[in-house]
């Protein structure tokens, strides 16, 4: 009896090869099907250039073919770096191991593997990439005669190309998958096409790339897990109040503004990162807005608004269910910004309620608007209002995409390549879980937000803005206010958030932290990462640069010196306040069903 080989046993059965070939076409072609109905549906017959991306191309282009000679010259840099190329790959065959032409830099986790360094061919590949990628990118970020917006936009989507032509996200071009599809006879190929259409189909049609398994995760259990209470909700806010670890917290209760954007448990993942379990055992009487997911029935909730009923309404609560006449605000991001704006509004009606004010990597002057401000411009805004005036609202995977795309090989190619190219499913992962947890934005809202913020940079203006007929100004702000920002954030540079800080009439503490937007503000000082630089000048310096060159590193987490700050104002403490004790009442348990509630769900989780 003839014995089947270990290769032969190995092999998918042909006829389940066949029927899920089959089961894959079938879904390829409603898929396809569904997309075109939808184009039709919406009169859409060409291709849109919503972002001004063609015109931008058009005018570099122009710019570019006026210097020949610099073209010729960029050119043959090219050309020998190739031929230094093959003389370093005509050494490495010959048994010789010379300095690579082309290194990826720290931290690029595309070519992590080993096989790209160790085998000849993947590194020829590598460098070749690097090189080629390199002198693109020098070539048209050094176009003469742009003006700055066309020359940022050409940047931007310039490296979104390299990184999408990487030869990591090409199956016979990374060695990783290359391996993979001939150990599995192909079916990594196959399941992964299986999970692109499951992500179109889940996706409505758009392709939203799964970054983890978001049914490893449930708020209050592994996530969003510090007790407390919603004690207050209308239209906008939920507000929770969470419960005392310590016998006695301080007088003065801390409210917290998150984003609008995103959910507030980015500063609750963990019971180990938590900022808010953190601030509780510090003897915080913690307080923290949860917004609420809108739909089109709170189109007409403007800036105003979220003023008002949110971060307003929560003073005057998280006040009436203390008993306290002062309290500390924490803003993080856009909820900086708008506590920013409460700031100068209860300065000009003489509040003082306000008795100190922390910003975490928040821009209050829009000048150094970023990456960001590629998405931002009339054509581009315009376009999006009319969207937006026909739903209500932002979609929240919009705004999620646009923030993925500044980091596309982390945030989007490498899922591209674990998900499709692999075969495999994402890992689960809270903060990828909260990251996919989009939200979405009222239409006037976030209209002002755009044109009075990035596009006008009213903010900075005394009385630049009115609000509630109330001119507002940062000038007028003397309360003592901290500024944490990070050097690496691509949302909220910290250039621009410097000039924030220098707005204010009061005291301000600046510090900048290491890594990004996110990875620097949630540093807990058990973690002992990136350190932070303090300049200790009697007075902020006029240039970010000058802060920086006359800076001092500090080892460790900026959670503590923030601690050493706010207590240093006042350390009075009272008995530890229960919410269930409280005057408000309880409503429900936190988080609360406005962060339970999930757009990809469309469901309470």
């Amino acid at each position: 009896m003839k014995t089947e080989t270990k290769e032969q046993q190995s092999l998918p059965d042909p006829k389940d090869v066949a029927k899920t070939y089959a089961e894959v076409a079938q879904r390829a072609s409603k898929l396809l099907h569904d997309h075109i109905q939808r184009q039709m549906k919406k009169g859409v017959t060409s291709p849109q250039d919503e972002l001004g991306i063609a015109q931008a191309f058009m005018d570099m282009m122009a710019k570019m073919l006026a210097n020949p000679y610099k073209l010729a010259q960029a050119q043959m840099n090219l050309v020998w770096d190739y031929f230094s190329l093959w003389q370093h790959s005509t050494m490495r065959f010959m048994g010789m191991q010379p300095t690579p032409v082309a290194a990826p830099i720290r931290g690029d986790n595309r070519f992590r593997n080993e096989a790209w360094e160790e085998h000849f061919l993947f590194d020829f590949i590598k460098q070749s990439y690097l090189i080629t990628a390199r002198h693109i990118h020098d070539s048209v970020s050094t176009v003469e005669g742009l003006d700055e917006k066309t020359q940022t936009k050409v940047n931007f989507f310039t490296r979104q190309f390299i990184d999408a032509l990487s030869p990591s996200n090409f199956v016979m071009t990374n060695p990783e998958v290359f391996r993979e599809t001939v150990k599995s006879h192909g079916q990594n190929l196959i399941k992964g096409f299986n999970n692109l259409l499951r992500d179109i189909e889940e996706g409505d049609g758009q392709l939203r790339v799964r970054m983890t398994d978001t049914t490893a995760f449930e708020l209050g259990k592994n996530v969003a897990t510090t007790p407390g209470k919603v004690v207050f909700q209308n239209d906008l806010i939920q507000l929770l109040q969470f419960t005392p670890t310590t016998d006695k917290q301080f007088k003065r209760p801390l409210l917290i503004v998150p984003p609008w954007i995103n959910k507030y448990y980015i500063l609750d993942l963990r019971e180990k990162n938590s900022y808010i379990k953190w601030a509780t055992d510090q003897g915080h009487s913690v307080f923290c807005i949860s917004w609420v997911n809108p739909d089109e029935n709170l189109a007409k909730k403007g800036f105003e608004d979220y003023l008002l009923e949110g971060a307003m309404t929560a003073i005057d609560k998280v006040c009436e269910q203390t008993g306290e006449k002062e309290i500390n605000g924490v803003g993080y991001c856009l909820g900086g910004t708008l506590l920013g704006t409460a700031a100068a509004y209860m300065a000009a009606k003489k509040d003082k309620r306000l008795a100190s004010t922390t910003f975490f990597t928040t821009m209050l002057d829009f000048s150094i608007p970023g990456e960001l401000g590629v998405f931002i411009d009339e054509q581009q805004v315009s376009s999006l209002e009319k969207k937006m005036e026909e739903r209500g609202f932002l979609e929240g995977s919009e705004m999620a995409g646009t923030f993925n795309m500044m980091r596309a090989n982390d945030l989007i190619w490498s899922f591209v390549v674990n998900n499709y190219l692999m075969g495999k499913d994402p890992f689960p992962f809270d903060l990828l879980f909260w990251n996919s947890d989009s939200t979405r934005m009222p239409y006037k809202m976030h209209s002002f937000y755009l044109r009075s913020m990035y596009m006008n940079n009213l903010l900075k203006e005394p009385g630049g803005v009115t609000l509630d007929g109330v001119p507002i100004d940062l000038g007028k702000i003397k309360s003592p206010a901290y500024f944490i920002s990070t050097i690496e954030d691509h949302i909220a540079p910290w250039k621009s958030t410097y000039l924030g800080a220098q707005r204010f009439a009061g005291p301000v503490r600046f510090i900048l932290g290491g890594s990004g937007h996110i990875a620097g503000v949630v540093n807990p000082p058990a973690a002992n990462k990136y350190g932070y630089w303090i300049n200790d000048a009697k007075s902020l310096p006029e240039a970010a640069d000058d802060f920086l060159s006359g800076a001092a590193q500090t080892a460790g987490s900026w959670w503590t010196d923030w601690q050493e700050w706010i207590t240093a104002m006042s350390d009075a403490k009272v008995a530890a306040r229960d919410p269930v004790k409280g005057k408000l009442g309880v409503l429900e348990d936190a988080p609360g069903s406005f962060a339970k509630f999930r757009l990809d769900t469309q469901q309470k989780v």
